[in-house]
């Protein structure tokens, strides 16, 4: 899937001027936590309870992660020139889980920019971008850097989380607390090779 669109390459453009790198974002994160805040207008407990624990798991992942000595070749042996520009909020599970994974994807290869931008402060670009008509995070959308082309996109989850997803909701109607307790399990005993087979069809 290649994207050509005018209207989408000037919403991401935009997007792009307010993008942060991730080492950014975690600094960003790192100082909300600090104050008892999240990203995003809306404020509650809830939500910054969730950002302490998504800053605890990144620190974690960004220090644990390992990939595979195959993953890093495919990934090292790209030649193209993309950006892959990720929205996000410090208090969504599955990118916690997942964006320390997509960064040191992207830190493998000089070619692969990866820039953060939050959800709730580029509206346009998240519509562009829904899944099944939600404005699911994270997602990551990957840009040809010459062309400005969108090349494809991924998120907000792995594929094989994306199954367990659907198979509950549909026979639950609905996700609970106790399922995604067992959705962050699942991450655990995945360590992000999952995430990893998933980019590694984007390069």
């Amino acid at each position: 899937m290649t994207i050509t669109d005018t209207h989408i390459k000037d919403i991401i453009e935009e997007s792009l001027t307010k993008a942060t790198s991730y080492q950014e974002y975690r600094a960003l994160v790192k100082n909300l936590v600090a104050e008892g805040k999240s990203t995003g207008e809306l404020q509650t407990e809830a939500l910054s309870n969730y950002s302490m624990l998504n800053d605890k798991r990144m620190k974690r992942l960004d220090k644990t992660t390992k990939l595979t000595e195959e993953a890093v070749a495919d990934i090292k042996s790209y030649n193209g020139d993309v950006t892959w520009l990720v929205l996000t909020e410090s208090w969504c599970g599955d990118a916690a889980q997942t964006m320390p994974v997509i960064n040191k994807v992207a830190e493998l290869n000089d070619n692969i920019t990866f820039k953060v931008v939050l959800r709730d402060e580029n509206e346009a670009l998240m519509n562009e971008f829904l899944t099944n008509g939600g404005k699911s995070i994270p997602k990551l959308i990957a840009i040809d850097n010459t062309s400005g082309n969108v090349l494809g996109d991924w998120g907000p989850r792995p594929t094989k989380a994306t199954q367990l997803v659907n198979d509950y909701k549909a026979e639950h109607g609905k996700l609970t607390p106790e399922f995604k307790q067992d959705l962050q399990v699942w991450y655990n005993k995945d360590k992000g090779q999952n995430t990893v087979a998933d980019l590694l069809k984007l390069v």
